[in-house]
């Protein structure tokens, strides 16, 4: 296989969920480039999702956006018809959509825990779940997760955002090993702070803070994840399985 085939996705269909903006859109677009056709699913951006497939359909490759909650198991499956009725087949799963609701765990409501572990780590098991026995039927698929530099050290106010991060790395080692010889990877990629809408969110006294533990003294940007999460996708990557891929200039050191 020539260097330009290993890197190539052309004839592979991808969904990438929560990719209207931030790291989701990123990767997105990075699959188109690399050859793939690739359906856009959002939450509540339709507008912005909308934008993410004019960038993608750039690339001359198909696209489609479709919303679902990926933490209600009806919107999962009606959003994995939709894609599968247009595309046939989806070669390659990015688990991405993702959220927070940060509160110390002495007052953290019963509805901050549940909302989070549903869309980050119940979403994760229902969209795989629903991908992978036509994954592994052709013999061939690419499940890649995104995962957080906190599910691997914790943080302070996040005992709910960590718990589904970390949660999703188990579920990485198990399903690996699960579908290892049906030709199907299984890989989180972590990534640390990010230049996205949340970290503009926060106050420069928490960037400053926040700087302090990354050895590399700046925040990452969303190409940095998207360009890991393509090569994790591409036939490179074909002996690359059950791995926690720190993206985090360093912070988990």
């Amino acid at each position: 296989m020539t260097q330009e085939n290993q890197n190539s996705l052309e004839g592979k269909f991808a969904l990438v969920t929560g990719a209207s903006k931030g790291i989701g859109r990123a990767a997105a677009v990075e699959l188109a480039r690399m050859g793939a056709s690739v359906a856009v699913n959002y939450h509540s951006s339709k507008a912005a999702a909308s934008e993410t497939e004019k960038l993608i359909k750039n690339y001359g490759v198909d696209s489609l956006t479709v919303r679902a909650d990926v933490g209600n198991l009806d919107d999962v499956n009606s959003m994995i018809d939709s894609v599968n009725d247009r595309f046939g087949q989806i070669d390659i799963l990015v688990n991405n959509a993702g959220i927070i609701d940060d509160g110390l765990l002495l007052r953290m409501t019963d509805e901050a825990w549940k909302n989070v572990i549903d869309t980050n780590l119940n979403g994760t098991f229902y969209c795989t779940r629903a991908v992978i026995r036509s994954m592994v039927r052709s013999r061939w698929g690419r499940v890649i997760n995104v995962g957080s530099v906190v599910g691997l050290r914790g943080n302070v106010g996040q005992t709910n955002y960590t718990a589904s991060k970390a949660g999703i790395i188990g579920f990485t080692y198990a399903l690996a090993k699960e579908v290892a010889t049906r030709n199907i990877t299984v890989n989180t990629v972590t990534p640390g702070y990010v230049n996205t809408e949340t970290v503009e969110g926060l106050t420069q006294k928490q960037k400053d803070m926040i700087m302090n533990w990354i050895p590399m003294q700046r925040f990452g940007e969303v190409d940095d994840i998207a360009g890991m999460i393509g090569y994790l996708a591409s036939p490179r990557a074909s002996y690359v399985t059950g791995q926690v891929i720190s993206v985090d200039g360093g912070m988990a050191i």
